[in-house]
Order: structure tokens, then sequence, then C-alpha cells
């Protein structure tokens, strides 16, 4: 039985042409839970897609589908600012839902769905 210190997963999986992320937080590079507002948070998650896509070779550009979920329906706009930071143009499909979430402090999950071929 997992002790919960470690998770039983993988930070992303490769599968059928495809990059399955996990769930991303704002961890830092210490691994600690940044607390901070919710654009700072965003950017973090994202962050951490990023250094996942790249240890693939890919770009944030090979992403085709996104799922969130935010802590509080009012951290949308803020949330959004981040995002449209982070992708620019590039739209992949996207789900965001409001749900509270496993760790205290957390106002966003991300997950990526990345494709291998060229877009």
């Amino acid at each position: 039985m997992p002790s919960g210190d470690k998770a039983p997963l993988s930070a992303a999986y490769r599968s059928n042409g495809f990059l399955f992320t996990s769930g991303q937080l704002a961890f830092d590079a210490d691994a600690r839970l940044n607390t901070g507002d919710i654009k700072e948070q965003t950017q973090l998650c994202l962050a951490n897609i990023q250094k996942l896509l790249e240890l693939e070779g890919l770009s944030n550009e090979h992403v085709v589908k996104v799922t969130v979920w935010l802590t509080h329906i009012d951290d949308f706009a803020g949330f959004n600012a981040a995002y449209i930071e982070f992708f620019g143009g590039h739209r992949p499909a996207r789900s965001t839902v409001r749900s509270d979430l496993m760790l205290p402090g957390a106002r966003v999950e991300i997950e990526a769905v990345a494709t291998y071929q060229e877009v």
C-alpha cells in the first residue's frame, strides 16, 4: 500500500505517439508547493509541464489537450491570463473544472496531452 511519501505514478507517459502528463501542481525547484496567487501557481504548473515536454524533445506547440482543475471559480480570469502567456496563439482543446485538490494550498492542477507528430 502506498505511504503517500512518493506518488505511485509517472510524471509523464508515452503511448501511441502521445505524451500524457500527470496533473502538475505548483511545485518549485525545491519540490515545495508555492502557495502564491493563481497566476504564480499557474505559471509553475505550466513550467513543470514544459520541463516534461522538453525532456521528450517537445514544446507547448505539441500540446493538443489540457485539463485544468481550479479550487476557486474567482481564479478563472487570473488562470486564463497566465495560460495565454504560456500558449500564446496556440489553442489546444481544454477542459476546466472547479474542484477541491488533494494538497492543501494548491489552487490549480494542470495535465496535458502532447503529440509527437509534427503540428
